[in-house]
């Protein structure tokens, strides 16, 4: 595979929507790295089309954990930003993942249910009882690609359908599961205490479609996974 250049790239633009690709190990907005974000550069890139639009307007209605990339979509005005966020949580925006997982997940296609407890303090999330307090439910249904067995270790890749969006979901419910994200230093516990402290990880945001805020017609967006976990795939012939 060949991977693009660390630089966002825009899929679509119009009055009330950008669609992009973002990069693996940019953050979505600004965090305490004070890395360059998403948002900013988008941002840039509107001001830099349009000399008259000096501090344009750009709204966050799904976010992607740092290291993942792949395809997002941002609203241009509050409208929009409303419209967007009623469909996801209404369920009607969909959102797939291309995942490449070290272990095997329970059947060949199928649901993980949990709930799921965020540690604000500790950027982290845990899987807990369905009875504990401010514990949400987390769904997604998986379908298995293939499967690979090495000398290594045994690697499962599958296309997952997000069906609700908590904090770090598809890292956590993997590892539960026993076949945590490839590269996964915070929830794979064969990540976990390794020498080398960054990975690109086997998670990619691939496709997402949603209802346009204007027009009312379903928009479709594709991008293809890249990544060191990804490159597995084609060294190994997955």
């Amino acid at each position: 595979m060949n991977n693009r250049k660390n630089k966002p790239e825009i899929l679509y633009m119009d009055e009330a929507i950008i669609v992009c690709v973002k990069p693996q190990g940019m953050p979505v907005q600004n965090d305490k790295t004070r890395a360059l974000s998403l948002i900013n550069h988008l941002k840039n890139e509107l001001a830099r089309k349009n000399k008259n639009e000096k501090n344009p307007e750009l709204f966050v209605v799904h976010r992607l954990d740092r290291p993942v990339g792949g395809v997002m979509v941002f609203a241009r005005t509050k409208e929009a930003a409303a419209h967007l966020s009623k469909q996801i949580q209404d369920g009607s925006f969909d959102k797939y993942y291309q995942a490449v997982l070290t272990g095997f997940l329970p059947d060949d296609s199928g649901v993980l249910t949990d709930y799921l407890l965020k540690d604000g303090k500790k950027n982290s999330s845990v899987v807990v009882d369905k009875n504990t307090k401010n514990a949400k439910k987390a769904i997604l249904e998986y379908e298995v690609l293939d499967i690979l067995e090495t000398d290594q270790g045994d690697y499962t890749y599958a296309l997952i359908h997000l069906l609700t969006g908590r904090h770090h979901q598809i890292r956590v419910q993997c590892a539960n599961a026993k076949a945590g994200i490839w590269g996964d230093t915070k929830y794979n516990p064969k990540f976990q205490n390794v020498k080398k402290k960054y990975y690109q990880i086997g998670l990619y945001s691939t496709r997402i479609s949603f209802i346009h805020p204007i027009t009312e017609k379903e928009m479709v967006f594709k991008t293809e996974p890249e990544g060191e976990a990804f490159e597995i795939l084609d060294a190994e012939e997955f």
